[in-house]
Parts: structure tokens; sequence; C-alpha cells
């Protein structure tokens, strides 16, 4: 099964989409999850929907808001509370990680890399068949 993260933008007014599909598809979300990492000096934190696969196992989408949203253990916001209440209303709690920055990595392929590893290592993604 092929897993790839799909990215909605950074954040800003993406994130609202990122709600809209967890609001509309509430039965196929699996995990959602809050990265945290430095910024330019910043706290910010990704926000991300790991989707059930499709019918066939073939795909596993996880959509992800990048890096444009405050820390909201230092700081706390809107677009965070409008995405920890469609995540609660759909039955799940958040998953929070600590991750490094995108910025270190040359490609964000890169770092969406090395985020599946550290949730392939947690076991919120299947190993690779």
């Amino acid at each position: 099964m092929r897993q790839k993260f799909i990215e909605l933008g950074e954040g800003y007014t993406d994130l609202y989409e990122l709600i809209e599909l967890g609001s509309r598809m509430p039965e196929r979300i699996q995990h959602a999850l809050a990265f945290y990492s430095e910024k330019s000096g910043l706290s910010a934190a990704s926000l991300a929907l790991i989707m059930k696969p499709d019918i066939q196992n073939k795909f596993q989408p996880i959509y992800i808001c990048r890096e444009g949203i405050p820390n909201p253990h230092e700081k706390t916001n809107q677009r965070f509370a409008m995405f920890q209440s469609m995540v609660e209303k759909s039955g799940h709690s958040i998953i929070e990680y600590t991750v490094k920055p995108s910025s270190i990595f040359p490609e964000t392929e890169l770092y969406y890399s090395y985020l599946i590893g550290i949730l392939r290592t947690h076991k919120k993604l299947a190993p690779l068949t």
C-alpha cells in the first residue's frame, strides 16, 4: 500500500480545507496529528489527518497543513481550536509529536519520508508491503 502526504498548504486558509475534509468524512479518519517544530526561531505546528486506506488497500492519504500554525502550547489560537473541535467530534484525539523542521531538509519529499518513518515507528502507519 502506498502512503503519501498531500500538502494542502501552510495552514493559513488551507486549514479550513483540512477541517472540511475531516468534517465531511469523519468515518475515514484513522488518526489526527500535530507535529511541533521550531521554524525561523518560532514554534510552529503542522496539523494532519491520516485517512483510512481506500477500499482496495492500495493508497492511504495523509493530508497536512505544514508549519503555518502557532504552537498552541505556547500561544492559544483559533485555528488550532477549530481543528481540535473537528477531531473531537469525529471521536478521535490529537496525537502530538515534536519533530525537526522541514527547512533543514533539502526537499519537502525528504521531510515527508522522515515523518513517515516516525509514524511507522510509532505504529500509526502500516509497514510497507
